[in-house]
């Protein structure tokens, strides 16, 4: 007799009261995206609703990562207000990179004034990453290039500095410990996640200076993509099969590991972490098709079954860092932010809730994936001190709120998820 993953009420058709809730938390979400919209750009969280102190004073700024995810994020959403905003987030973070060429951490909206690190003065390597990606993004979604004719120059400077961090030309990216959006955490060297955005910045970048008219730039550009996309899966998904064509020092050791079911989360030249990174993983099939199907599928019944998605849709980390662990910083209790369960070190994020709702379906799972949107639901309308608040990330085993109020990149997360699973949004209610 065959064993199946699911039971088949877990298959079954949403209820009239969950559809109501689905339509009623695209709404919220829609309403507190316009929350953050300010004149510089999306805000990471509403200006309004929340209180600012100590290093929180940095969330009022127009943010790299958080603002050029809100802008892909939000591309499906066509109306005057919004486009404006995306193309002002763009080019507030432009207007500001330094001459070498690095993106702004962030961009403080009330002083104008640039941060080019987060907390401990560390540099932001993904900034430039993920504006890139946004640049992109938007002008082929919109039609609008004005922004890649006004920054050439600059977009091109980004993109040399960013390939100087590949300091030993070995074609993947060189990361300072704690310099991504991690930033509170011990990930340094080659770190999946900034690996990943690497090369979807390549095949931009590439796309990019093909619109620009420079078509021999552009062929190198992609196979320096392909190189890094090469180096990935040898590198991050670790294999007992003789003929893998591992690359790392360590590559006897990896091998020890067995057979992967996800990519580990970092390789150094005297270490590996062989946890998880929930998100870069994800991000690896959703948005990249860096891995294929069979490897997605993979992952997919390995983060189901240790419940990653429990008690909501969906922890970053699997599994957490406890102190003692040779993974453990004495820095994770900075601000009590990255203890056991809480924020980068295994908390919830409904952000990559929304990407694992969209990886569930992008493999095929399209009921399943849509009993998780009731699930990352029912999350984002929890709150500190109202209903709907789409926080900024929640405990990983009580499942409640602890992150900022109305984040901008929670509510386009699940925008996008609810446009991907082509969910009826504004037909879904059956009555008032």
């Amino acid at each position: 007799m065959s064993r199946i993953l699911f039971q088949p009420g877990e298959y079954q058709e949403l209820t009239l009261a969950e559809r109501d809730l689905l339509a009623r938390a695209y709404r919220e979400a829609d309403a507190t995206l316009r929350r953050n919209i300010t004149p510089a750009g999306f805000s990471a969280c509403s200006l309004a609703d929340n209180e600012s102190y100590g290093t929180d004073e940095n969330y009022r700024s127009v943010w790299a990562r958080d603002g050029a995810k809100t802008v892909i994020w939000s591309l499906d959403i066509d109306d005057a207000e919004m486009r404006r905003c995306q193309a002002q987030t763009l080019r507030t973070l432009l207007a500001h990179r330094s001459p070498s060429g690095q993106i702004p951490a962030n961009v403080h909206i009330e002083s104008g004034q640039p941060d080019y690190a987060g907390v401990g003065n560390i540099s932001s390597i993904d900034s430039g990453l993920w504006l890139i990606i946004a640049v992109w993004r938007h002008a082929n979604e919109t039609g609008d290039w004005s922004i890649i004719h006004d920054h050439a120059a600059e977009l091109q400077r980004s993109m040399d500095w960013l390939a100087a961090h590949d300091s030993n030309n070995c074609g993947l990216l060189e990361i300072p410990e704690a310099g991504d959006w991690t930033d509170l955490f011990a990930r340094s060297y080659h770190i999946l996640y900034d690996e990943i955005l690497w090369y979807r910045s390549l095949v931009c970048y590439s796309n990019i200076v093909a619109h620009l008219g420079h078509v021999e730039r552009a062929a190198e550009y992609r196979k320096m993509s392909l190189r890094v996309r090469e180096l990935i899966n040898a590198n991050f998904w670790p294999s007992t099969n003789p003929n893998s064509p591992l690359r790392s020092r360590f590559a006897n050791a990896q091998t020890a590991l067995g057979d992967a079911r996800y990519l580990v989360a970092q390789l150094t030249p005297f270490s590996f972490s062989w946890r998880c990174d929930v998100y870069a993983n994800l991000l690896a099939f959703t948005m990249h098709d860096l891995v294929s199907e069979r490897q997605a599928m993979m992952t997919f019944r390995f983060l189901w079954g240790v419940g990653v998605n429990m008690p909501h849709p969906v922890r970053n980390l699997y599994p957490t860092v406890h102190a003692g662990d040779p993974e453990w910083r004495d820095y994770f209790t900075v601000n009590l932010l990255n203890l056991p369960d809480h924020y980068h070190n295994g908390g919830i994020w409904p952000l990559i809730g929304g990407v694992w709702v969209r990886y569930i379906h992008k493999l095929g799972l399209r009921e399943l994936a849509r009993r998780e949107m009731v699930k990352l639901a029912l999350l984002c309308q929890m709150g500190v001190k109202h209903e709907w608040e789409f926080n900024e990330w929640h405990h990983g085993v009580t499942g409640r709120p602890m992150g900022k109020a109305y984040q901008a990149w929670s509510a386009a997360s699940f925008i996008q998820a609810c446009h991907d699973l082509q969910l009826p949004v504004d037909r879904l209610e059956h009555h008032e």
